[in-house]
C-alpha cells in the first residue's frame, strides 16, 4: 500500500510514517499540493493520501477528481476539534486524523481505506482446483483470461497471481473498462501530453506506464470499446504505447491480466472484441466457478465474514448457528461471494443473541420467489417500463450502489444501466448513490 503525505503535519510526519511503515506501507513525502500533483502525474502513484488540514484540500480532493486520480484523502490536524474535522470532511476527505497520530487510528485508517487483500478463502474441490492452476502460472509472465459471474472474485485472483509473481515488488494496478466512460478510458490507460485536449494542463502518465514492472489488471474488459481494443492489442504486441498528444513510443513493461463475466468467445462472434486480441489475453483462462457450484467455500467463507464484519463493525464476533447456517447453504447466491459477504454483514449488525440465527440472515431480499408467488398479482395493472424501473433500482440498491454489480446481474451493459438511471433521476425518482471509486452515472 502505498502512502503519500503531504504538507508538515504539525512536525508529525516522522511519527505518522513510521506507523503506516510498521503496518506494511510505502511512503512518500512532500510539501505542497502541487508537489503531490507532479509525482501524481508523473506515475508515482497513491493508495491514500493524507494532507495537512491546513492545506487546501478541497482544491487537492477537486482536483484529483478533475484529473481523474482515484485516491481517498485523509486530513491531519493538530487536536480533535470537531469543527476541524466538519472542515475537513466537508471540503472532500474521507477522514480526520488528530495529531499527534495514534498507532491504533493509522492502522484503522489504512485498513479501511485501502482495503487491501490478496489471501483467498477456499476450501471446495472446484475452487482449490482453480488455485492450484494459478500457483503454476504465477511465476510466468504469460497474460491471464480470469472469468466467471460477477462476484465471484476475479480481481481477488487477479492480485493473487500478482503476489505469486516475479513482480510482486513492484506495482499492481487495477482499471475498471467498465466504469470509466469510453472517453476516458483511452487517456486513463496511455497517458496524454500537455494540451493533448482541454483540461490536459501537465503531462499526466497512464496506468501502463504507472504498472511498469508490475501488473495490469484491466477488469471487464468485455466493456472496452473495439477502437480501444486496436491499441491495447498493439501495446501487448509491440510492448509500446503512445501517450495522446505524444510525438514518440513509450516502452512499456506490464504483465496483463483480464476479467470477464461475459463469454468473450460469444463477444468475438457477434463482432463486439476482437478476435486476435482474445487470443493474445488468453494464454492462460482461469474460470472462478459461481458459489452455488462451490458448496463446501459456503460455511467457511461465512464464518471467515462474520469475524471480519464483527471486528470491523467493533461488535463481539458470534458463532453462526446451525439453523442460519442451513439457511445460507440453502440460497442459490445469484451475487456469488460478493453477496455472500452482504448477507453476514446485516447478520453481524441485526444479530442480538449470543449466536447469529436464521432471522438475521436476510437472502434473496423480500420479494416471494417464481415458485411461492401466488399468480402475477403484483404485476397485473403495471406497465412494463414501471416494472422494469422498480427492477433495475432494486438491484441497484442490492448491489449497494454498483453499477458495475448491477449492470452484470441485470445482463445489460453498464451504458444502458446509465441511461436508464439519468432517465430515472430526471423523472424524479431516488436513484442510489455509487459505490466508492465508481465514477456517478445519474
Amino acid at each position: 500500500m502505498r502512502l503519500l503525505i503531504i504538507g508538515d503535519l504539525d512536525g508529525q510526519i516522522g511519527a505518522a510514517a513510521r506507523i503506516a511503515m510498521e503496518r506494511g506501507a510505502r511512503v512518500a513525502h512532500v510539501d505542497t499540493i502541487d508537489a503531490a500533483f507532479e509525482s501524481l502525474r508523473a506515475g508515482q502513484g497513491a493508495d491514500l493520501i493524507m494532507v495537512d488540514v491546513r492545506l487546501d484540500v478541497a482544491h487537492l480532493v477537486k482536483s484529483l477528481k478533475s484529473e481523474r486520480i482515484g485516491a481517498p484523502v485523509v486530513a491531519c490536524g493538530v487536536g480533535n476539534e470537531t469543527r476541524i474535522a466538519v472542515q475537513a470532511i466537508r471540503a472532500g476527505a474521507k477522514e480526520y486524523v488528530p495529531l499527534p497520530p495514534s498507532v491504533e487510528l493509522i492502522a484503522a485508517v489504512l485498513e479501511a481505506v485501502t482495503e487491501e487483500n490478496t489471501t483467498l478463502i477456499a476450501r471446495d474441490p472446484k475452487m482449490l482446483g482453480v488455485l492450484k492452476i494459478a500457483d503454476q502460472i504465477a511465476p510466468s509472465d504469460a497474460s491471464v483470461l480470469i472469468t466467471g459471474a460477477s462476484g465471484t472474485g476475479k480481481e481477488m485472483l487477479a492480485r493473487y497471481l500478482h503476489e505469486k509473481s516475479r513482480r510482486k515488488g513492484h506495482r499492481f494496478v487495477a482499471v475498471n473498462c467498465a466504469a470509466i466512460p469510453e472517453t476516458l478510458l483511452e487517456s486513463e490507460l496511455f497517458g496524454y501530453e500537455k494540451g493533448a485536449f482541454t483540461g490536459a494542463v501537465a503531462r499526466r502518465i497512464g496506468k501502463f506506464e504507472e504498472a511498469r514492472g508490475g501488473t495490469l489488471l484491466l477488469d471487464e474488459i468485455s466493456e472496452m470499446d473495439i477502437r480501444i481494443q486496436a491499441k491495447l492489442l498493439r501495446a501487448i504486441q509491440e510492448r509500446e504505447i503512445d501517450r495522446l498528444g505524444g510525438n514518440q513510443p513509450v516502452k512499456i513493461d506490464v504483465r496483463i491480466l483480464a476479467t470477464s463475466n461475459r463469454v468473450l468467445e460469444d463477444e468475438v462472434a457477434q463482432g463486439r472484441f476482437r478476435q486476435d486480441l482474445f487470443f493474445r489475453l488468453n494464454v492462460v483462462n482461469l474460470n472462478i466457478p459461481p458459489l452455488a457450484e462451490r458448496p463446501e467455500d459456503i460455511p467457511f467463507l461465512a464464518e471467515h465474514f462474520a469475524r471480519k464484519l464483527a471486528e470491523a463493525n467493533g461488535v463481539k464476533p458470534q458463532p453462526i448457528s446451525a439453523e442460519a447456517m442451513a439457511k445460507l447453504k440453502s440460497h442459490a447466491w445469484p451475487g456469488n461471494v460478493r453477496e455472500l459477504e452482504n448477507a453476514l454483514h446485516r447478520a453481524v449488525l441485526l444479530s442480538a443473541g449470543p449466536e447469529i440465527g436464521p432471522e438475521s440472515v436476510v437472502v434473496g431480499g423480500s420479494r416471494p420467489t417464481a415458485a411461492a408467488a401466488p399468480g402475477a398479482g403484483g404485476l397485473v395493472g403495471r406497465t412494463v417500463a414501471e416494472v422494469e424501473r422498480d427492477l433495475i433500482i432494486d438491484t441497484l440498491t442490492h448491489c449497494l450502489g454498483n453499477r458495475t454489480h448491477a449492470a452484470n446481474i441485470l445482463g445489460i451493459s453498464i451504458r444502458t444501466l446509465r441511461n436508464k438511471l439519468k432517465q430515472y433521476s430526471e423523472e424524479g425518482y431516488a436513484v442510489p448513490t455509487p459505490r466508492e471509486g465508481e465514477r456517478p452515472s445519474a
